[in-house]
């Protein structure tokens, strides 16, 4: 391992410890039994097979979403459309889940690759802007998410909509839904797919062509650009894989998890993925543990929020605590240099 990713690994593991620490201390000062929240937020949710079950079925969505950011971040591009995405897409496919009838296999193939295609596209729209016109990837994707709410929330509510359900749909077809694969746990096939995608994301970021232009375009894009790498080709590769991720994990979420569309906003899952991008250092195969590790947080937060005092918002102090201490460029940055000095000194 290079002392760059060593400083890396040892960075994230200090910024976890110190947001687990500051939590315990907020569950010290609002519980009346500090003890036994803390234990159940640490040890809940591995008491119960269901409860591991939620961590691995929370984990898939997030795998998407991480390795969605990964892809941009790769490139250097800030992009938060793949909040927006998720929602869009799992509204589009629910049209093929519903009124669509296909074989089983087939089905469920259709509606991903169709979810694909929808994020591919939508996430087109800041890459082309940023890579032609300089634009930011980071405004303008977060006015695509509101808009794609507002289109989401017109499909649901004047096609979608079921006259006899109070929030949701009408009820997908049986053959358009992904089964469950362990029984015990509730996981579903959408883990085989998550899997597949991170795989595929690795040989795409580190054996192919595009994938190096897009890592040499990150680290220095003057220097890409002298070499001869197409800035505004790569630009727009990078934001179109990002968004068929995107796509791929809205219509699994949907179809693995819901007998109907009923999400009434988005999902938060694009602003989560950009937390376990940066935790797995934008490494494809790392975004697995750090979904699962996001998972069990939150598998935790609601456990105790459940069985005891502390406030389900638990989760949230400490993901924001992570984020803040791992994009902060000076957290440890002077025990960095002295740690690539020691590197170039051996």
């Amino acid at each position: 391992m290079s002392r760059e990713k060593s400083f890396h690994l040892l960075r994230t593991t200090v910024a976890l410890v110190i947001a687990m620490l500051a939590a315990f201390a907020v569950i010290f000062m609002v519980s009346d039994k500090p003890i036994e929240s803390i234990r159940l937020f640490i040890l809940g949710p591995f008491s119960k097979p269901r409860y591991i079950g939620n961590i691995i079925n929370m984990a898939i969505p997030l795998i998407f979403s991480g390795l969605s950011m990964a892809v941009v971040f790769q490139a250097s591009q800030f992009n938060m459309g793949a909040e927006g995405i998720f929602y869009f897409s799992g509204a589009v496919i629910s049209l093929i889940a519903i009124w669509v009838p296909l074989p089983v296999g087939v089905h469920q193939v259709v509606i991903i690759l169709a979810a694909a295609v929808i994020g591919a596209l939508i996430m087109l729209i800041p890459g082309y802007l940023k890579a032609k016109y300089g634009a930011s990837e980071l405004v303008t994707s977060l006015m695509m998410n509101s808009i794609l709410l507002g289109l989401g929330s017109y499909l649901m509510t004047r096609v979608l909509q079921d006259p006899m359900a109070s929030n949701g749909s009408y009820p997908y077809l049986d053959t358009a839904k992904i089964p469950v694969i362990i029984p015990a746990f509730k996981v579903h096939y959408g883990l085989f797919i998550a899997l597949l995608c991170v795989g595929a994301v690795s040989v795409f970021l580190y054996k192919t062509k595009w994938g190096y232009e897009i890592r040499m375009v990150g680290i220095n894009a003057g220097f890409a650009a002298y070499s001869g790498i197409n800035i505004v080709k790569t630009i727009i590769i990078a934001h179109l894989v990002s968004g068929a991720i995107a796509g791929i994990g809205g219509s699994v979420e949907s179809i693995a998890m819901h007998t109907r569309f009923e999400w009434s906003g988005l999902p938060g899952y694009g602003f989560t993925g950009a937390l376990i991008a940066m935790l797995a250092n934008n490494n494809p195969v790392s975004v697995i543990y750090a979904a699962l590790f996001v998972a069990y947080l939150s598998t935790g937060a609601d456990i105790v929020a459940r069985l005891s005092d502390v406030p389900a918002e638990m989760s949230t102090i400490l993901q924001s605590l992570i984020i803040l201490l791992i994009a902060s460029e000076r957290f440890l940055h002077s025990f960095k240099q002295r740690w690539m000095e020691r590197g170039i000194a051996k």
